[in-house]
């Protein structure tokens, strides 16, 4: 397996609006990002990536952007970001940017010209297409295509002046690049050049697979059932007939120059052949994608993301190890990760996050994580083991994401007069939304959490834990225990000691298929073989070595600072949410 520097690479993702104020207006910014750049540095972070800071109206947190070189004065402005490059070099650390091209918002200088008339050059810059006619002759959709974040409504946008529709897969106010254009891919790639040419070292691309779209534009299949107007197109827009050659040219014309990271969100993809292919060493057109098995695994299959199913451990191992398997065997390269800004507190969703077990449960999941191939993304918070806010919030007053307002907004619509099945959206809301990783990053016990000085009134609501839970404490946790911020960082520490094993190491899943237990064995060629062995319940459990199996030594777990005094042959006995890491004989 070849090396890179990007593959041992840590990145940390920054939520711009939710990590620290410096300026009391209640929103984050680029200079509260580079006063916390030494926390960052001494958890064990090389890249930091910034969701989207560029000029936006802000319809969808920064997704809609309106000028991709400007940076939105609400986050700072340019030479905000030559500083924050210059000081993230200072320290040996890098910039990651995000790349949001498969939609502009409507208030994009491209997209004025666009709508402003049939005739206007940048009218083919946009996915335009005349009205079908009802009965009544008022114009209706071309197609049946939901809206992303918001299925109860189309994915067409009608314009009243030209009496056409505009294709807008997410929002109305995020009208979708028309990329049969090569006016349009020219301008993107010069985009990317732009701040890469700053000193940016590379992009996570949104939603990069939504690209290319059948040209046919056809109707999607009724999967919501025939109560439903609109339903997902995705069959006829994810990885769509041209989105290889459009990235390869994308790779082609800039990317290789600049020797950039980069990584795709690739939702829907679930082909291996498909996600081998975008991401091959060598002709692969990315370094690495978002594979999105793990945090889809409680949508409910074929639905949309705010659902809810039951899983298994043993669901969790097949993909985990499905993965792992196929990069290895087929020269690919893997992103791990459970946790971002459009998914829910992992520690909430996949453990325990009750006062009880919250930090066992939060440091399982980064012992897993931090001895899983691929480059290693961690989310603001998640190195805290931050967690969903609690279920009284108000979805009317507390929840922000368009998303989830779209969400209950159709659920008071269609369940106002069932309780029951009201209640059973609620439950969803509060287990899936959005918003959930979005609340002010939790410095301090002081006000506002450490987010924004006292009598400033943050964008968000500040989750109400964060007298216990917030990074002050956690750093200078002397207890016999290691916070989640200090097993993060002595996790972080050994994967890149033992790269050979970590990052590049072979895997293998190891014993019988468990409701409980997962555990695996990394091999690297100059440090041996370890065993991580992973509890995934809230119950004492003891799992047998597999025949022939002793271990030379436990080296750490999550319930003592200490190493795990455990038998290292036969039986282990293991604490709820406990995960052991250990070398074993050779």
């Amino acid at each position: 397996m070849s090396e890179s520097w990007w593959k041992e690479a840590v990145v940390y993702q920054v939520y711009p609006s939710s990590f620290k104020d410096t300026n009391g207006d209640g929103w984050g910014d680029i200079p509260g990002i580079i006063s916390k750049l030494d926390y960052i540095k001494d958890l064990g972070v090389d890249i930091v990536w910034v969701s989207p800071m560029y000029k936006s109206p802000q319809a969808d947190m920064g997704y809609d952007i309106s000028d991709y070189k400007t940076i939105d004065p609400i986050y700072g402005t340019n030479e905000d970001v030559d500083r924050l490059v210059s000081d993230l070099k200072a320290r040996n650390m890098k910039l990651m940017m995000d790349l949001v091209v498969n939609h502009t918002s409507d208030q994009h200088a491209w997209f004025l010209e666009s709508r402003s008339s049939k005739s206007n050059p940048k009218r083919s810059w946009y996915i335009w297409k005349d009205p079908k006619r009802g009965q009544d002759g008022k114009p209706q959709p071309p197609n049946n295509w939901s809206q992303i974040l918001g299925e109860a409504n189309s994915a067409w946008t009608h314009d009243e002046k030209t009496d056409q529709y505009y294709l807008s897969l997410f929002t109305p106010e995020q009208p979708d690049l028309n990329w049969e254009n090569p006016d349009v891919r020219a301008a993107v790639h010069d985009v990317i050049s732009f701040w890469l040419d700053k000193g940016a070292c590379g992009y996570r691309m949104d939603v990069i697979n939504l690209i290319s779209k059948d040209q046919r534009f056809p109707d999607a299949e009724p999967v919501l059932g025939p109560d439903r107007k609109y339903h997902p197109g995705g069959k006829y827009f994810v990885n769509g007939p041209r989105m290889h050659e459009f990235l390869q040219e994308i790779k082609h014309k800039v990317l290789q120059k600049y020797g950039a990271i980069t990584v795709g969100e690739m939702p829907g993809v679930r082909d291996v052949d498909e996600i081998v292919r975008t991401v091959k060493h060598e002709t692969g057109e990315l370094n690495m994608i978002f594979i999105f098995d793990v945090v889809d695994i409680d949508n409910v299959p074929g639905k949309v993301r705010m659902t809810l199913q039951d899983w298994s451990v043993k669901d969790l191992r097949r993909i985990v190890s499905k993965w792992q398997r196929v990069m290895i065997e087929r020269d690919g390269w893997n992103s791990v990760f459970v946790e971002n800004h459009d998914n829910p507190r992992s520690v909430s969703r996949y453990t325990d996050d009750s006062d009880t077990y919250r930090t066992y449960g939060a440091t399982l999941l980064a012992l897993m994580q931090t001895t899983l191939s691929g480059t290693l993304y961690v989310y603001q918070g998640e190195e805290l083991g931050m967690r969903n806010f609690p279920k009284s919030w108000d979805p009317l007053k507390d929840y922000k994401d368009i998303e989830a307002i779209n969400f209950w907004k159709k659920s008071l619509d269609l369940y106002g007069d069932d309780p029951k099945e009201l209640s059973r959206q609620r439950k969803v809301l509060e287990k899936k939304a959005r918003d959930h990783a979005r609340t002010p990053m939790q410095w301090d016990a002081g006000p506002n959490a450490g987010f924004a000085d006292k009598g400033v009134k943050p964008w968000m609501r500040v989750n109400d834990d964060f007298r216990e839970i917030n990074a002050e404490r956690q750093a200078a946790d002397d207890s016999e225990e290691l916070s989640v911020w200090q097993f993060w960082q002595r996790g972080l520490a050994n994967r890149k000691m033992h790269k050979d094993v970590f990052t590049y190491g072979d895997f293998q899943d190891v014993g019988a298929e468990s409701e409980q237990i997962f555990a695996y064995v990394r091999t690297g060629k100059e440090s041996g073989k370890w065993l991580v062995v992973l509890n995934f319940s809230g119950e004492d459990v003891t799992w047998e070595l597999p025949n022939g199996m002793e271990m030379q030594a436990w080296m750490a777990g999550n319930y003592s600072r200490e190493k795990p005094t455990k038998s290292l042959k036969g039986s282990v006995p293991l604490h709820p949410w406990e995960g052991i890491l250990g070398k074993l004989s050779e």
